[in-house]
């Protein structure tokens, strides 16, 4: 057998080894080669079978271990494997193979041509949005940030009285990302997640956010060019509101809240904040214009975010559902698990298995596996 110093490897004897595939573990009687020069080591089985690493996995069964362990906690998943398929294994295995291929899956979104592939082949307008939820670290309590660009097509035009009653169409294509880090860093992935998919700096794309001001400082470094709308999730702009109706009953906050919606939809962000300024609070106590003040202030920073009503024209979202759900369900249901305390950088990895499963590649990711 040749070997990679160009000299020749001989046959030294035959090694007897368990493997763990996807039926159990079985016995494999492997022929073992060694190289007299450069005393490198070669078993053919284990390379044609994609076998590697210390544990001795089939791909197929790295593959079920990372699905389990990304669905439940280690321990649950060690008895889910044993349960459901005979598959015996320790969680301490299952953690390092979604540790290893979390960080393989982070390396092959940004190198692979699949994630662009898929992107490019989808249909409708580009959306991004980001979000954040704490994860327990073993240094306290860190945000994660869960970032999405997304596809979709436009509905049917709504008027400002219909807004809240549009069905929206699912989106045709979606890649996620996430990571615990400083803001600038936050804003250099999704450049980074941009170059990935194709996606150039003039791209028409619809950006919702919660109107954090360091999301938009970052994105309009990120993404430049003329024809990006900024939107504000009309949903974390009604908590504003409900703040300032807290003193009114349940109905009456109910229908102030909905007519001022309707009010902004009509009127538009500078209008809307004037009009608000003229008609003053909705009752005069403290709680109140301390709510008040927060509100003017909110709808002040985001004042040119706030459009909604050319975007039910066009039958483009005004909400962020899309991220607020993925944040709760993507990595929330997984990271957040009771007694969980993570290391960054496997968190990150967690994240991102999940990241690719959201994102439908899962499969295409294994699949590019093994036809490498």
């Amino acid at each position: 057998m040749s070997c990679a110093c160009g000299k020749k490897a001989s046959f030294k004897r035959c090694k007897v080894k368990k493997v763990l595939s996807s039926i159990g573990h079985i016995t494999i009687d492997r022929r073992y080669y060694a190289c007299r020069h450069c005393k490198a080591k070669q078993i053919p089985w284990e390379s044609w079978a994609g076998v590697a690493g210390k544990h001795r996995l089939t791909p197929h069964a790295q593959r079920m271990l990372v699905l389990a362990g990304s669905g439940r906690s280690f321990d649950e998943a060690e008895r889910n494997l044993k349960e459901l398929c005979h598959i015996q294994t320790s969680n301490d295995v299952i953690r390092e193979m979604c540790d290893e291929q979390g960080l393989a899956m982070q390396k092959w979104i940004n190198s692979s041509p699949e994630p662009h592939k898929a992107f490019a082949a989808a249909q409708g307008e580009a959306e991004f949005s980001t979000d954040g939820l704490k994860i327990n670290t073993v240094g306290g309590w860190r945000e994660m940030r869960l970032s999405v660009l997304s596809k979709r097509q436009p509905v049917a035009p709504a008027k400002p009285q219909h807004w809240n009653d549009r069905v929206l169409n699912l989106p045709s294509v979606r890649m996620g990302i996430c990571a615990i880090a400083p803001c600038h860093v936050i804003g250099a992935s999704w450049q980074r997640l941009c170059k990935a998919l194709g996606l150039p700096r003039d791209q028409k794309l619809s950006i919702l956010a919660d109107g954090a001001r360091w999301i938009w400082d970052q994105a309009a470094k990120r993404f430049a060019g003329p024809d990006v709308q900024w939107v504000v999730d009309v949903y974390h702009l009604m908590l504003y509101l409900y703040a300032a109706a807290v003193p009114l009953a349940t109905d009456k906050a109910e229908q102030w809240v909905g007519q001022r919606i309707i009010e902004l939809i009509e009127m538009g962000g500078p209008k809307f904040i004037e009009h608000l300024r003229n008609i003053g609070p909705p009752d005069a106590t403290a709680t109140t214009a301390a709510a008040w003040v927060k509100l003017l202030h909110y709808l002040e920073e985001n004042r040119d975010s706030l459009w909604y009503g050319k975007r039910l024209e066009q039958g483009l979202p005004i909400g962020s559902g899309l991220i607020e759900g993925g944040a709760k369900n993507v990595l929330g249901k997984r990271l957040k698990i009771n007694s969980a305390r993570w290391r960054i950088r496997r968190a990150e990895r967690m994240g991102t298995i999940r990241c690719v499963q959201y994102s439908g590649l899962w499969d295409t990711y294994w699949d590019s596996k093994h036809a490498a």
